[in-house]
Parts: structure tokens; C-alpha cells; sequence
């Protein structure tokens, strides 16, 4: 049967003439634009308070003189009694006395780490019982105490801020008076009055948490937050569309005097490939979120082929081969020479190769007397590569419209030879990362930091991976999915 071919192959090369000009129908042009399905992220908007300042405004709501004291109290020291005749004698009488005194605080201070704030209140306390029982004319009794709070912060669903506080104290010296083996106690008194003084400093607390008003920059960093960043500008040019679709309060750190409230911003990011596409229209401050997910930034960084930076690449290898010298089966040695190649996207992602050349039969058997074959044969193949490698190779290389009908065809012999075909598979393999780490760099770059009235756009690029290459209408495209973080902070220039 080979020998048949053969033999058929060579009679329709005879009757062919001198000079035949061969060009076979092309695959069919796809401009399908690169897909990339958009993401869900997480963009952090930290808002600083100041410790310094809630300091500050307890120190000017809080008086330095908490209480005073001037009353006179009959019963001092109680009268001693013992156990007689079946009941209590009453042997010496209840001594009475008057107080006088005023109880102090020193300085207020906060402090605090991670989510802990502290608010620490020192009390001293000076009282003297005067004419005690008319032997007495004064006596002195300093006390001390620590008032201390533990302060939890949160946020309303309306972007207000309130405060837990959880309030205790205890007298490091309790004030007191031995009189004749009796101690004349002022605790029960100094223990009413400290209670208004911890509801008062609860309650001016509140006030200066409410006095911040993080709802206005909450608003301005969402309206800013709808946004398009160029990821990279090479041709064609990449952009990032960043939409918000809700905030949440995520908690909050304190370091140093600052205490750095989360607001988490959940978006859409999609990636887009050309034109700048439309910036998305803002839409009004939500209510808060209940739960937020904190899925850090993502989006898609494309890396692409141009089919013109391929196109050369193959006709150097194939005139290399020529230069070498090419055999055909049955025929023998052919001169053969490789003018132009032509790449683009053709269906079912594959790559349309047209590789226009021409050939004739070299030797005695066949001389040239029988012209040369001339024109186009179009290829297809599909590009594949393994996950994470930045190497594409085409593989399943065919003849586009099969070669049964057309087996005489001198041009096409030379295509399906081994050798050719695989030289043009070999020379159309594409290792992005050269490409691959530049436009990184690039993206890197564009996110770093961007300015967006009195805020401040940034992210990271912590992670990258990517699948499987995309054959488009504007070259092999590798979708890299990028994973960092984001950020929008008030930064007024």
C-alpha cells in the first residue's frame, strides 16, 4: 500500500506541471477576549484614636476634688457592753464625733496592649474626727485607693462607637482612727461617695468615645474604595475594578498611645484586559455588616503572548532546518524555503499556524524539472502546560482540514514530515518568566500605593499561582491569581 502511494504521489506530482501554487483554506479567526471571573476581597480601612486625647477629656470632665465631708456623728465609737444578769449591759456610753475631710484623685492614665485598655483612677482621702467625746480635739486619718477600668471597644450598626467598661477598686489603706482600742471607720461613707464617682467616670467615658465620629471617614473611604487601578500598561494594558459591597467592624489593636480600629470592606475585583473599563458608581454608606470574612485581596494579573513575538521565533527554527537540509519520504532530498508565519486564535483553543514556503525535489531522479510548490499550509495545535510551570508547549499539531484527499500535495508532505512538524512544535514552546515576572513587578508596582483624595489606596502581592494558558484573540494568555492584602487609610495630603 505504501509503494501505491508512493507511486501515486509522484504521478500527480508529474502531472502537475511547472510552478504550482497551493493555498489551502484557513481556520476560521476567534477574537474571544480573555476571561476572568471576578473575586470576592477584603480591604481593611483602619481608623486611629488617640489615647492621649480620651485621657485628656476624662481629665477635664473628672473634678480634682471628688467629695467632702463636715457631719457630725453620734455614734464614733459605740458604747462597750457585756453579757449580764441574762442580757447586754451597756458599761460605757457611744462616744460621738464630727467628720470633716475631702477625698482627692490624682492623675487619670490610660494604657493598654492588643485589646486591653486600662484606665486606672488613684483616690487619697484625708478625714480627721474632731471632738471625740469631748476629750479629742482632732485626729487624722489619710486613706488611698485604685479605681480601675477595663475598657472594651465596639461599633453600632450605624458607625458609632461605644465602650464596655468594666469598673472595680480597692483600698490599698483604708481610712480609719484607733480611739481607746476602738478604730472609728470611715470606709462604709468613702464607699457611697466612690460609687458616684466610678458611675460619673463610666459615664464620661461614653461621652468621649461618642466625641469621636468615625462614621464621615468611614463614608469617605467607602466612596473611594469604588475605584479602577492600571495593573500594568504594556500592550494591552490590564486593569483591576474594585467595587465595595459592604463593612464590617472587625475588631480593634492598641499599640503604643494609638489604638487602631479594623472596619473590614468587602469587594468585587475583576480584572479587565484593554480598554480602561467604566468606574463603578459609588453607592451610599451601608448599615454594618454582622459578620465579615476576611478573605484578604485577590484579583487576576494577566500575562500574555503576543502571536507576533511567536511568528518569528518559528520561521528562524524551520529556516534553520532548511539550512540543514529536509528528506521526504519517497522523494528524497527538497529544497525548501520558509518565507512568513502567521499565528492567531482559531476555535476550540487552538492555535491557527500558517506557514507560507516553498519546495522542490533536488536530485537526478527528479530534478527541477517539475517546478516548485509554492503557498500556505495552514496548522492547528493546542497549547498546554502543567499548573504553576510558566512553560506552554503546542502539542497535537494537525493539518487544518485533514491531508487524506490532498496526500500529492508536495507542500503539505513537507509540513506532516516528523522533522517539520516537529521543529514548529519545539519553536512554539513559551516560557513565560521573563514576562511572568515583569508584569509582577509591574502590578506590584501599581498597587503599591495610590492616592485617591484624603486616602490612601495599597496592597500586597503575597501569593501568586495560575492555571491553565487561554488561547485569545489577543495572544496566549496566563491568568495568574494574585492573593494579598488591602488597605484604604485616611491620609490627607
Amino acid at each position: 500500500m505504501a509503494r501505491i502511494a508512493t507511486g501515486m504521489s509522484l504521478l500527480l506530482l508529474l502531472l502537475g506541471g511547472c510552478n504550482s501554487q497551493y493555498d489551502h483554506p484557513a481556520p476560521p479567526r476567534v477574537t474571544t477576549a480573555p476571561k476572568f471571573p471576578s473575586q470576592n476581597s477584603t480591604l481593611a480601612v483602619p481608623i486611629e484614636l488617640s489615647l492621649d486625647d480620651i485621657q485628656r477629656g476624662l481629665e477635664r470632665r473628672t473634678p480634682k476634688k471628688l467629695w467632702s465631708i463636715d457631719e457630725q456623728r453620734k455614734k464614733c465609737v459605740p458604747g462597750q457592753r457585756i453579757k449580764a444578769f441574762g442580757g447586754r449591759l451597756k458599761v460605757t456610753p457611744d462616744i460621738g464625733c464630727r467628720i470633716v475631710g475631702q477625698v482627692t484623685r490624682g492623675p487619670i492614665r490610660l494604657a493598654g496592649s492588643g485589646q486591653r485598655i486600662t484606665i486606672t483612677l488613684p483616690v487619697n482621702a484625708v478625714l480627721s474626727a474632731r471632738d471625740v467625746g469631748g476629750i479629742l480635739k482632732s485626729e487624722t486619718a489619710d486613706g488611698s485607693a485604685t479605681v480601675r477600668a477595663d475598657v472594651r471597644l465596639s461599633v453600632d450598626r450605624d458607625w458609632n462607637p461605644h465602650a464596655k467598661v468594666d469598673i472595680s477598686y480597692g483600698w490599698t489603706e483604708p481610712p480609719g482612727i484607733d480611739f481607746l482600742g476602738q478604730r472609728i471607720r470611715f470606709v462604709n461613707r468613702a464607699d457611697k461617695e466612690l460609687a458616684k464617682v466610678i458611675a460619673g467616670l463610666e459615664r464620661d467615658l461614653q461621652k468621649e468615645i461618642a466625641k469621636i465620629r468615625i462614621r464621615p471617614l468611614i463614608a469617605d473611604a467607602w466612596k473611594e474604595g469604588f475605584t479602577v487601578i492600571e495593573l500594568s500598561r504594556e500592550k494591552p494594558p490590564a486593569w483591576m475594578r474594585v467595587t465595595p459591597s459592604g463593612l464590617g467592624f472587625s475588631g480593634y489593636r492598641v499599640a503604643g498611645r494609638r489604638v487602631e480600629l479594623t472596619i473590614a470592606a468587602q469587594a468585587v475585583t475583576e480584572t479587565f484586559v484593554g480598554d480602561k473599563p467604566a468606574l463603578p458608581a459609588p453607592t451610599p454608606l451601608p448599615p454594618q455588616l454582622q459578620t465579615v470574612q476576611n478573605a484578604g485581596m485577590r484579583f487576576f494579573i494577566p500575562v500574555v503572548a503576543d502571536y507576533a513575538q511567536l511568528e518569528p521565533v518559528v520561521l528562524r527554527a524551520l529556516r534553520k532546518l532548511a539550512r540543514r537540509g529536509i528528506r521526504l519520504e519517497g522523494i528524497g532530498r527538497v529544497e525548501a524555503k520558509f518565507e512568513k508565519v502567521t499565528i492567531y486564535a482559531t476555535e476550540d483553543n487552538r492555535l491557527a499556524v500558517g506557514i507560507e514556503a516553498q519546495v522542490e525535489p533536488v536530485g537526478e531522479r527528479f530534478g527541477t524539472r517539475f517546478g516548485k510548490a509554492h503557498g500556505r499550509i495552514w496548522l492547528t495545535g493546542v497549547p498546554v502546560s502543567t499548573a504553576n510551570s510558566q512553560v506552554v508547549r503546542v502539542r497535537n499539531l494537525e493539518i487544518f482540514g485533514g491531508a487524506d484527499r490532498m496526500a500529492a500535495d508536495l507542500l503539505l508532505q513537507l509540513m506532516l514530515s516528523d522533522n517539520v512538524k516537529q521543529e514548529i512544535a519545539s519553536s512554539l514552546t513559551e516560557d513565560f518568566s521573563k514576562d511572568y515576572d515583569k508584569v509582577l513587578e509591574a502590578a506590584r508596582r501599581a498597587i503599591a500605593s495610590r492616592q485617591a483624595g484624603d486616602f490612601e489606596l495599597s496592597a500586597t502581592i503575597d501569593e501568586v499561582d495560575h492555571d491553565l494558558v487561554q488561547v485569545t484573540g489577543a495572544g496566549l494568555f496566563m491568568r495568574v491569581a494574585a492573593t494579598g492584602k488591602g488597605q484604604i487609610v485616611y491620609s490627607p495630603k
